[in-house]
């Protein structure tokens, strides 16, 4: 079953994190993003279908735009345990699979996608340069069910008017995908 984005309020702030690397390289924190024009933090999943239909197109976006002052990063929050094609080494094999140029962190106690209220993956929240979350949606309307182009139009949108620091305005159509996979008793209030 689909599950949506939570849809956490427009001027929130970026919560904290520091996680480390799937691929053992270190940790990245949200200190590390510096000044940058714009952050993307996007909660991934290897295994979602939702996310395989999407994962070579974000990796294209988030590199094109990756020249123009956004950095991108990516968190794997699924209970590894229970689901084991979400484990760290999996998870390097996808970001190699599908272009992921940026972070791909692990999340391993959910405390973060508990901070950012992710509730799927894939999940999509973009911050300016203040750090204040100014869009949180889908990427585009490709579904696997659907043969519609996987592109990244809606994120794209909401990208250029970010850098060009102006409003997304709203609606934001929630983001769609598979439910983050909760350890037992860390599934959101």
């Amino acid at each position: 079953m689909a599950i949506a984005s939570f849809m956490v309020p427009l001027g929130s702030p970026a919560p904290d994190f520091a996680l480390p690397a799937a691929d053992g390289g270190g940790t990245f924190a949200l200190a590390d993003v510096g000044d940058a024009a714009a952050l993307l933090v996007v909660f991934l999943s290897n295994h979602c279908p939702y996310v395989r239909r999407i994962e070579s197109a974000l990796g294209a976006v988030t590199a094109e735009y990756a020249a123009r002052g956004l950095v991108t990063v990516g968190i794997g929050s699924n209970d590894a345990e229970r689901y084991p094609d979400d484990g760290p080494d999996h998870l390097v094999e996808q970001a190699k699979r599908a272009g992921f140029g940026f972070p791909y962190l692990v999340d391993a106690t959910q405390e973060t996608a508990l901070a950012y209220r992710a509730a799927c993956t894939p999940d999509f929240f973009l911050y300016d340069a203040d750090r204040r979350l100014a869009y949180r949606g889908q990427f585009d309307a490709a579904r696997p069910s659907n043969d519609v182009p996987c592109d990244g139009a809606t994120l794209r949108a909401a990208l250029d008017l970010v850098l060009a620091g102006r409003p997304v305005p709203e609606p934001h159509t929630p983001s769609l995908g598979c439910g983050v996979k909760w350890r037992p008793g860390n599934e959101p209030a």
